[in-house]
Parts: C-alpha cells; sequence; structure tokens
C-alpha cells in the first residue's frame, strides 16, 4: 500500500483534477500511489466565496472522480491565506500517520526550482527584504515575489506569479515546519491556466466551470467533468442545491457586518495594519458585496484577501495562532479503499466520523465543530432551493455506492 494525499477544493471537480489523480496513481514515473486521501476545503473556499456545491456533493464526486478518502479542511483554515490554508492541510495529511507522498499540481511540473524557492525564503536576508518591501506599502505576496527575484533571479520570484507554484511552494514549507516524512512529488498543470476563460478539448478550469454552473447552464459542463462524477452534480441541480451564489446572502453579511464594533473587526483573522479601520468605515457606506469589496481593497490588500475577510467576518471565524495545526480529522467520504487508509492510519488526533462523537472531544475541538456547523447552516441559504439547518448532524459519511450513511 502506498497513500498519497492531495489538497483540493473541487469546486467544482472536473476533468483535470481526474488527470492529476491518474498521474498520481501512475506506476511508470508517478507517484504510484495505490491509495488517495483527499483533503478538501467544506462550505467556503479559498479565494474568498462559498462552495458552488455543498461539500457532502463535492465529496461524492470525488469518490467518483478517483479518490478514495475525503477529509475536511476546517473553515479557519480553508478560508485563509496560502500559506495557512496548505499548512493545515498538510497537517491533516501528517496527523494521519499513515500517507506516504502528497501531490500537487505546479506550473513548474518539478521540484527542484520549488525547493530553491522555500531554500531562498528561510534565508535571514530573505526575511530583511520581505520587510522592508511591505513597509513600502505593496501587498505581502508582492513583497514576497521581489524578495525572491531580488536574491535568486527572476526565474525563481517569477514561480509566485503561478497560483498552483505559489501553494507547492508552501506544502513545502509546511512539511519542513512539521518535520514530516511524508515525501512531495508534483504534477505539471495540465493544459489551461488556473483561472483561465478559455477551455482547450475536454480540459477546463474550476474558474470556467463555476461560470457556467452559476449561469445555470449545468449541462455544458457536462463534456470537461469525468463521466462518473456528473451524477454527483446533476442531482444536486434537480435539488435545488447548485449553484451557491453569494448574492443570496448579500442582505445577510450586511446586516451581519454592521454590528460588528471596531474592536471586534480588530479581532477578524486577516486584520492587520490598521486594516480594520477601512473595513468599519467600508460597512457603515456600503449598500451591496461589490461597493464593500471595492471600498476596502487596495494595492496593499487584495481582493480575495477582502473576500476572505467579509466572510470570515460573517461567519465569525476566530483569529488562531500562526501555524496551528488542525486538531481534528473530519471525515467525509470512503470507499473500500479509504476504509483501508483509515485501518492502515495512527492518528495523532481524534478521528470523527459522526456528530456524536464530537461531545467526548476537548472545548478547542468541539469550538471548531460548531464553527463548521454554523457555516455549513449558512452555506445552504446559498442555494435556489434553501436547505435547512444541521446537515453536518444528519448527513453521513458519503460512501461509495453515493448514499449519504
Amino acid at each position: 500500500m502506498r497513500i498519497a494525499g492531495i489538497v483540493a477544493e473541487y469546486n467544482p471537480f472536473h476533468n483535470g483534477h481526474a488527470y492529476h489523480i491518474e498521474k498520481t496513481r501512475e506506476r511508470d514515473g508517478g507517484c504510484e500511489a495505490t491509495h488517495i486521501v483527499a483533503v478538501m476545503s467544506g462550505s467556503f473556499v479559498q479565494r474568498g466565496e462559498p462552495a458552488v456545491m455543498t461539500k457532502f456533493d463535492r465529496a461524492r464526486a470525488a469518490l467518483s472522480g478517483g479518490a478514495d478518502l475525503v477529509l475536511e479542511l476546517p473553515l479557519s483554515w480553508a478560508l485563509s491565506s496560502a500559506e495557512k490554508f496548505a499548512f493545515g492541510a498538510v497537517s491533516m495529511l501528517n496527523a494521519l500517520g499513515c500517507v506516504d507522498a502528497i501531490s500537487f499540481g505546479s506550473e513548474a511540473g518539478a521540484l527542484a526550482p520549488l525547493r530553491r524557492a522555500v531554500d531562498t525564503m528561510e534565508t535571514p536576508r530573505f526575511q530583511t527584504l520581505l520587510k522592508y518591501f511591505m513597509e513600502s506599502g505593496i501587498a505581502f505576496p508582492e513583497a514576497t515575489q521581489k524578495a525572491l527575484t531580488e536574491i535568486a533571479g527572476d526565474s525563481c520570484g517569477k514561480l509566485l506569479a503561478s497560483p498552483n507554484n505559489t501553494l507547492g511552494i508552501e506544502y513545502l514549507k509546511a512539511l519542513r515546519r512539521l518535520d514530516s516524512s511524508i515525501q512531495p512529488f508534483t504534477v505539471a498543470r495540465y493544459q489551461v491556466a488556473h483561472d483561465s476563460e478559455v477551455p482547450l478539448g475536454n480540459i477546463a478550469s474550476a474558474t470556467y466551470l463555476r461560470g457556467l454552473l452559476k449561469s445555470d447552464r449545468t449541462v455544458a459542463a457536462f463534456p470537461f467533468m469525468p463521466s462518473a462524477c456528473i451524477s454527483a452534480v446533476s442531482d444536486a441541480a434537480q435539488k435545488g442545491a447548485l449553484p451557491a451564489l453569494p448574492e443570496r446572502l448579500e442582505r445577510a453579511v450586511l446586516a451581519k457586518l454592521r454590528t460588528l464594533s471596531p474592536a471586534a473587526i480588530a479581532a477578524l483573522p486577516g486584520i492587520s495594519e490598521g486594516l480594520e479601520n477601512r473595513f468599519y468605515n467600508a460597512v457603515r457606506t456600503a449598500v451591496d458585496l461589490t461597493s464593500l469589496e471595492e471600498a476596502v481593497k487596495t494595492k496593499r490588500y487584495p481582493l480575495t484577501r477582502v473576500r476572505r475577510l467579509i466572510w470570515n467576518a460573517f461567519l465569525g471565524t476566530p483569529k488562531l495562532a500562526p501555524f496551528t495545526p488542525v486538531p481534528y480529522l473530519r471525515v467525509l467520504a470512503a470507499n473500500s479503499r479509504g476504509k483501508e487508509i483509515l485501518s492502515a492510519a495512527k492518528p495523532t488526533v481524534p478521528v470523527i466520523h459522526r456528530a456524536s462523537q464530537v461531545d467526548k472531544l476537548d472545548d478547542n475541538v468541539r469550538a471548531l465543530w460548531e464553527l463548521e456547523c454554523r457555516a455549513t447552516d449558512l452555506h445552504a441559504l446559498a442555494f435556489p432551493t434553501p436547505l435547512p439547518c444541521g446537515a453536518d448532524h444528519t448527513t453521513g459519511i458519503v460512501r461509495a455506492d453515493s448514499e449519504f450513511v
């Protein structure tokens, strides 16, 4: 048995994701994985918006597309910066105690340049330059790229211009921080760019596919998905659980944000360097999410960071200490090979299969679980047909036969 971990959002699952899993399993030049565990975001995703489908429907599609076990990346890590997102996910794979490799896509398609970037970032000179560029008023990602270019050259700096390279670098950094024995493996990103609005053959970006789903062109997305995954998407659309749109929560979000004091805003994750004052003032005048985003964003505070801030404020996400590992593993889906992974696991944190287990766990885990339940219940109002509360308590593990049990 060789177990590989994949960090993903599957928002939605598409042929590019299936290709990644196929390459991870490949014996000739691949990762040679026999079993795949996916760590997947829940109801809200890293780009700062509600996931287009429920996490249960996305987990079902992941099983159909080739994953064996799906674990949920909790909200505090899923709706955060690339660094925190990657660290949380890697900490979960590490805590499972049986994962041999982590497989991720990258534009570089090779580990050597990514490792060189990580080595450079760990030098005192890099930290000095990063602080210098940040103090000049530019955003953290741009400051990081400038510092990397200054030390290691243009080719190294340009790695950070590509989102999958950026996440790959963060996975490597997380493995080092955790002193993990998990070995990295990267697959070159296939055919289309991360946010491409143009498909190529039967490959399309998740951004393109979300656009189709959000404009009620669900069937038009099917050619870009594995045939085995189509029923999960089709069934979600038929029951009114697709697509989730942030506009459906807009007034609820604005109402919640208008009740927050400056002190409450200052305590939110992602707030720093006086951003709380700008955010507080923008909330007082904004009449929709777009105007709020436009009022808060600057060159230093890019749109994605602002969106994450808005949703964390709405959901009541607490600020955690830097590099906090995820303290539990919540199983969303498993097939027979997924059960073999769980049997082989030597977990260092609790593994949650059902909601009733949470009552026996410590206050920290219970608080994070309750936050997850609240996020799921609010996400349920973003669908064409609003869903009732309680899905985290009433929906069991998704099995290979696509049944919730």
